[in-house]
């Protein structure tokens, strides 16, 4: 493991303590009844993706490490990467907040996933 994949690795692993701090989170607030059904649904939703999409990525990390791609092509997949776990689960956070952007944040980092997920199967089918 080297350059880019070792960073992002670096990343996302540190990145799982404030999920899970996320899920101690939400406990409280549940236990407090200071959410709305919605705002309950949209967090959960929200912590779930974060938490999922960094074990993809981990995941994904790993795969393209693995791969004849470029050191730039690998840049760029990382930066997709957590750009899309952020912006995918970070729109439930803000569609919490009634906001319109949400819905079009959790769409783009769905793309920005899609995009690093279909780079990397191609630098796997062609090495």
């Amino acid at each position: 493991m080297h350059g880019p994949v070792q960073l992002f690795t670096v990343v996302a692993l540190v990145s799982l303590p404030t999920v899970m701090y996320g899920g101690y989170a939400l406990m409280g607030l549940l236990k407090r009844g200071q959410l709305t059904d919605a705002q309950r649904s949209l967090f959960r939703a929200g912590h779930a993706h974060a938490g999922v999409l960094l074990v993809l990525a981990l995941v994904a990390l790993q795969i393209l490490d693995r791969t004849g791609l470029t050191d730039p092509l690998r840049w760029v997949v990382c930066f997709l990467l957590l750009f899309g776990v952020l912006a995918q689960s970070g729109g439930f956070f803000l569609a919490m907040l009634r906001t319109r952007a949400g819905r079009s944040i959790t769409t783009a980092g769905a793309v920005l996933l899609g995009a690093a997920l279909l780079v990397t199967a191609y630098g796997v089918a062609f090495p």
